[in-house]
């Protein structure tokens, strides 16, 4: 029962009739009333009540029976003609049985004898108007629950089914989207609806889960009448009854097929494949493209390009369709078990078909494209898109057009996996004082003397085990532990001028001498050891990832100034040309170790050598031949005249200790 302060404010909203003739009664009663109603309607008899009640909306009655004109229970009557559920309390002194008879026929809510009790009247209208409250409530839900119902059915792909699946209900979405008719769908399994290629296992999880009386939800690739795969974001759930027993199951469906990003889509099919073979492709030169034409135009070549790499491939596969995943690539799914029965056959298949687009153009208004594309294949589930797209970034890197790029990711990932446990084994060796200089003597050719020593950097493992920079540079130039071993480099270096009376040889590589902080530790260890600086040879490492030339020319020209010595290394293949040398201006060349290492049998490398031997001797710059092997190739690279010999025939590279013995 509702408390006083409840009821009072529960009751301030809603509209009281009350009918009395009594005047006196009436006043009197009212007066109580006014304490917990804002809003009476006082009537004077049974007419006037009924009238009242037509002219105003009234959410409670309260009213005497005995009545001039129109006593109460007659007027209760023809309201309830009016309104079946409005709630009426009865006041009266009588106890006759007809009354109470006639007035549970009205359903009449409640009764208050006279005289009126306070307490009486908050206990009854409580008992009441909690009722009231419950009716209203549940009136106003149930219109809540129409118009959710409405909004539901308006919204979403709606349908039921009995405990066996079958299907009993289906809204006009549902027919719209699938193509099927009512009479085609109630009656039948869903399976009506599902696309071949969704795994099994979707439906076995899905069918578990609501048999466990939970709601299932996922994305479910559907076809049309037609054929036509369309994908919805499903949500299914079982109606219990009171005792917690399945009656039945209803699914609400939303159409994702257009909103879903086709990346997305792509990797929910890949999902719903039990063995694909994924064919991922971009247009040949996209990015010059994209230079070449506004953005509207490249757009149109995109979409020319999906309509027509759809129809080339349709000719030799079956799909379900091509993903245009933006920035000129697409991409296609494909029945392994179908297609995949040799792989030389079915790659060459492939490549036949590229080479029918490359011959082929596509036409806009103002333009005609010459289309082609290069393609990344895998057929294997396993990270299937990943292996795709890393195969695609290394097709555009070798400028090559083809790939089957099965298990790259893989690959990639125990590569990435390699550089972390190379990365952890830098950081020890770092900590551990383990990054070391091993030393390799450069003799002179006439005398066959050490007159040189190259600084090489190794690293010794937590096993014992010195480690070559094969092992470790690489991975440290993508992390943040290179600059510290070149400066623990330099340090060796400069330490063992003074252990020697020759030239100390140091690799720098771009990236060094770009490196601020690396230039600066160099020029104060060439004040440190200023009086050995005419031993110092740097050589510099060329590559392709030279940011600031003019730093580097800079820097030698800096260094110079201290008696440094620059050599240029691998000098004859890679990156070196001799246009480089005007701006090194180099006072040595190595010349690099594959062309030295096949000297005897290549008259290829033997010319080359020649050449540049020649071209030093003119601009008057040494030269030191690597990979002296053994006394025939010394033999070769002395007669055309190289100043210095480097290679196991005279030394392998050693630690110091061992240099001084």
């Amino acid at each position: 029962m509702m408390k006083i302060e409840n009821l009072i404010t529960y009751a301030k909203d809603l509209n009281l009739l009350y009918v009395e003739d009594s005047q006196d009664a009436r006043e009197m009663t009212t007066m109580i009333l006014e304490s917990i109603f804002e809003n009476i309607v006082v009537a004077v008899d049974g007419a006037d009540g009924l009238n009242k009640f037509k002219e105003n909306k009234i959410d409670l009655i309260i009213t005497d029976i005995n009545m001039p004109k129109l006593n109460g229970l007659d007027m209760c009557e023809k309201i309830r003609e009016l309104d079946n559920s409005v709630p009426i309390i009865i006041l009266s002194a009588h106890n006759d049985d007809n009354f109470f008879i006639k007035s549970i026929n009205l359903k009449v809510d409640g009764y208050i004898l006279k005289p009126i009790d306070f307490d009486q009247l908050t206990g009854v209208l409580s008992r009441v108007l909690e009722k009231y409250r419950y009716i209203q409530e549940a009136k106003k839900n149930l219109h809540f629950l129409e118009i959710y119902k409405e909004a539901v059915n308006l919204s979403s792909i709606v349908s039921k089914t009995d405990k066996k699946g079958i299907i009993t209900y289906v809204n006009d979405a549902f027919c719209k989207i699938s193509g099927y008719n009512k009479d085609e769908l109630i009656g039948k399994n869903h399976n009506i609806v599902r696309h071949p290629d969704n795994p099994k296992s979707i439906f076995k999880t899905m069918w578990k889960t609501i048999q466990e009386k939970k709601v299932w939800q996922g994305i479910v690739r559907n076809k049309t009448k037609y054929g036509k795969s369309y994908y919805v974001n499903s949500l299914i759930m079982p109606i219990l009854d009171l005792d917690g027993n399945i009656l039945e199951y209803i699914s609400l469906r939303n159409d994702i097929t257009d909103i879903m990003n086709p990346l997305k889509q792509l990797k929910d099919a890949i999902k719903n494949f039990e063995k694909p073979i994924l064919i991922y492709m971009k247009l040949d030169k996209f990015d010059m493209m994209r230079e070449f034409y506004d953005s509207d135009t490249v757009e149109q070549i995109q979409q020319k390009a999906q309509i027509y790499l759809e129809k080339q491939f349709e000719k030799v596969y079956e799909f379900d369709k091509l993903y245009n995943l933006g920035n000129g690539e697409y991409a296609l799914l494909i029945d392994f078990n179908r297609y995949f029965h040799s792989k030389d056959i079915f790659i060459n298949g492939l490549k036949d078909i590229q080479e029918t687009i490359k011959e082929d153009t596509i036409t806009l208004t103002n333009i005609t494209y010459d289309i082609a594309v290069i393609i990344s294949v895998v057929c294997e589930k396993n990270k299937i898109l990943e292996s795709a797209q890393l195969g695609l970034e290394h097709i555009l890197r070798t400028n090559k057009d083809f790939i089957a790029a099965n298990n790259l990711a893989n690959k990639i990932q125990q590569k990435a996996k390699e550089n972390m446990e190379t990365v952890s084994m830098i950081q020890n060796a770092l900590k551990n004082q383990n990054i070391i200089s091993y030393f390799q003597p450069i003799v002179d050719n006439k005398t066959k003397q050490i007159v040189k020593y190259e600084s090489l950097v190794r690293l010794i493992n937590q096993d014992g085990k010195v480690l070559s920079p094969f092992f470790f540079l690489d991975t440290a130039k993508k992390s943040n532990y290179y600059t510290q071993i070149t400066n623990t480099v330099l340090n060796h270096s400069f330490e063992v001028l003074k252990q020697c009376n020759v030239d100390i040889s140091i690799n720098l590589s771009a990236l060094d001498i770009e490196q601020k902080s690396t230039r600066q530790s160099i020029f104060v260890l060439l004040d440190e050891y200023k009086q050995y600086t005419s031993r110092v040879v740097f050589e510099l490492l060329e590559d392709e990832s030279v940011k600031e030339f003019e730093v580097i020319k800079q820097f030698i020209s800096d260094v110079k100034q201290y008696g440094v010595k620059i050599a240029i290394d691998d000098f004859g293949a890679g990156y070196s040309n001799y246009e480089r040398l005007l701006d090194y201006q180099p006072d040595i060349l190595k010349i690099d170790g594959c062309l030295i290492r096949d000297i005897q049998v290549c008259s290829y490398s033997l010319s080359v050598v020649k050449s540049i031997v020649t071209f030093a001797k003119e601009q008057n710059i040494q030269t030191i031949a690597e990979f002296i092997e053994n006394e025939e190739i010394f033999n070769i690279v002395k007669e055309l005249g190289v100043d210095f010999s480097q290679g196991y025939f005279f030394g392998k590279p050693e630690p110091l200790k061992i240099i001084k013995e």
